[in-house]
């Protein structure tokens, strides 16, 4: 996707709705962290879990799918994109704020920082994708942290474990199995502090604590950054006016209409800059609402909103 081919964002109004979008599921981690810091927001959010995983394809081919992704998003209407897949923000962040230059755009990167501060002995264990901690943004600023701090941070990719995440069951054998496989060697190297650098990884604590207890007895400090994006989500959007304070009165929008016109939508369409299918400030000047949007199952996508957000909202399958 060239540049000239991608929309540019018109004068948003601060009713517009947010864009948040993923791999799959794991993006609902952060999603939940924007839905309870700002609650006044509208969000769309996208699955690309047709084009799952991403963090076992080539940096080039993650930065142009998300290139796709935001396209659809910005011609539906978003006043602002939250990349909430750590690959994604690796691939693509540089080249998203390029193209699109007035908007707030957010990523996810492992929480080094606060593990650096947060670790007593001094090693943290990294958990994430392989293309996460083989970017060169990430390995940069590892570099900078631990020149800063001393910390030695422990880089442990986790092949599998996305997919086994985006299958649903949580607290299934296999995911156990992989956890033990990734974590048991970094806490046997001593780390005291496991960052969760990908935004999958929360949603399996529970199996995570008991990988941990049962292979140390040692207070283990785990590290996710979902709530610190939420936080700079709201600071960009306050410095550019576009802050949701409230809901307008009025009728709950028609959502059922307005994402059966974006389902419509192709990647061509986006490309072109086609607004036919746009959420409009009219359409969302009414009660939160969330709209989501997968590549893959509608089906699946209700299915993880429901048992890790315990919400109800609709969806539709579109083609990007």
């Amino acid at each position: 996707m060239t540049s000239a081919s991608v929309p540019r964002v018109a004068t948003a109004s601060v009713t517009a709705p947010i864009g948040v979008f993923d791999s799959g599921v794991g993006g609902l981690s952060v999603l939940r962290h924007i839905r309870a810091q700002l609650p006044h927001e509208h969000l769309l959010y996208f699955a690309d879990s047709g084009f799952a995983p991403y963090g076992d394809k080539p940096e080039g081919v993650v930065a142009e799918r998300s290139l796709a992704v935001a396209g659809f998003l910005v011609a539906n209407g978003a006043k602002a994109l939250v990349v909430a897949c750590n690959t994604a923000t690796v691939a693509a962040i540089k080249v998203l704020r390029a193209h699109y230059p007035d908007m707030p755009i957010v990523g996810v990167e492992p929480g080094l920082k606060p593990a650096a501060a947060a670790t007593r002995n001094g090693k943290v264990g990294v958990l994430a994708t392989k293309v996460t901690i083989a970017g060169a943004k990430f390995l940069l600023l590892r570099d900078q942290i631990s020149a800063a701090s001393s910390a030695q941070f422990l880089l442990q990719g986790c092949p599998g474990l996305v997919d086994q995440i985006e299958l649903g069951d949580l607290g299934s054998a296999q995911i156990r199995t992989l956890l033990e496989r990734y974590v048991v060697p970094l806490l046997d190297q001593g780390a005291d502090t496991l960052v969760l650098g990908c935004t999958h990884y929360p949603f399996v604590l529970a199996t995570l604590g008991q990988v941990i207890a049962a292979a140390t007895s040692r207070d283990i400090v785990l590290i996710d950054t979902g709530d610190a994006v939420a936080r700079q989500l709201a600071r960009l959007l306050g410095a550019a006016g576009l802050l949701n304070q409230d809901n307008a009165a009025g009728a709950v929008p028609d959502l059922a209409r307005v994402a059966a016109g974006a389902a419509g939508a192709t990647g061509a369409d986006s490309a072109a800059g086609s607004h036919a299918s746009a959420v409009t400030a009219a359409d969302m000047g009414a009660a939160p609402t969330l709209q989501g949007y997968t590549s893959a199952s509608a089906t699946a996508l209700s299915r993880a909103f429901a048992n890790l957000l315990g919400i109800d909202a609709p969806v539709r399958e579109v083609v990007i």
